[in-house]
């Protein structure tokens, strides 16, 4: 049985994700299942939503690339299953944009590789954007990359502002930092 302070917290979660406009949020663990899953509840919410049909593909993409991020980067695995990894994406409305939100722990020493990948898409053209795509999908995928390494670019070419992303080392786990990522669609 639920308990009315039990109940009143999960009334405020409730209406704080609907004042947010939040679409979609998970966090927890992910594997290659569990975003099939969520994929089809994805495009259902974003149906529902009423979005179109042009936005509905760049924010379905780029869920699938932030949650496929999360499983070949997050350094939060569970031991007894090597191939859930821990993290969180959010996606959301606010007025006509929509935003995806990514959050996951990765190990210290790989923060200043994620950097250099970022942040030059930080101050590209559209057009260099589609340039940087065109040639790195006819490139070797790089010997660290456990994907093309088209995510980033896929989801900076579809999002209508720079991405945005951080780092916040953890206090009690030095050797693992928090990364966040925002892109705007």
């Amino acid at each position: 049985m639920i308990k009315p302070s039990s109940a009143n917290q999960d009334c405020n979660f409730f209406d704080l994700a609907q004042q947010r406009n939040v679409i979609f949020y998970h966090m927890g663990y992910f594997s290659h299942t569990i975003i099939t899953a969520m994929a089809e509840v994805v495009k259902l919410q974003l149906e529902i939503s009423g979005i179109n049909g042009p936005t509905r593909r760049k924010l379905f993409s780029s869920f699938v690339e932030l949650s496929q991020n999360i499983i070949h980067y997050s350094s939060d695995l569970l031991q007894q299953a090597p191939d859930l990894r821990q993290g969180a994406v959010c996606i959301s409305a606010e007025g006509e944009r929509h935003l995806m939100l990514c959050a996951n722990p990765i190990a210290s020493h790989d923060v200043e590789r994620l950097r250099e990948k970022l942040e030059p898409l930080c101050h590209m053209s559209l057009d260099e954007i589609k340039q940087a795509y065109k040639v790195t999908l006819r490139a070797e995928t790089p010997a660290d990359s456990k994907g093309a390494g088209l995510g980033f670019l896929t989801m900076a070419r579809d999002a209508s502002a720079p991405l945005e992303f951080s780092f916040h080392p953890r206090a009690d786990e030095p050797e693992t930092t928090l990364f966040c990522l925002k892109a705007t669609i």
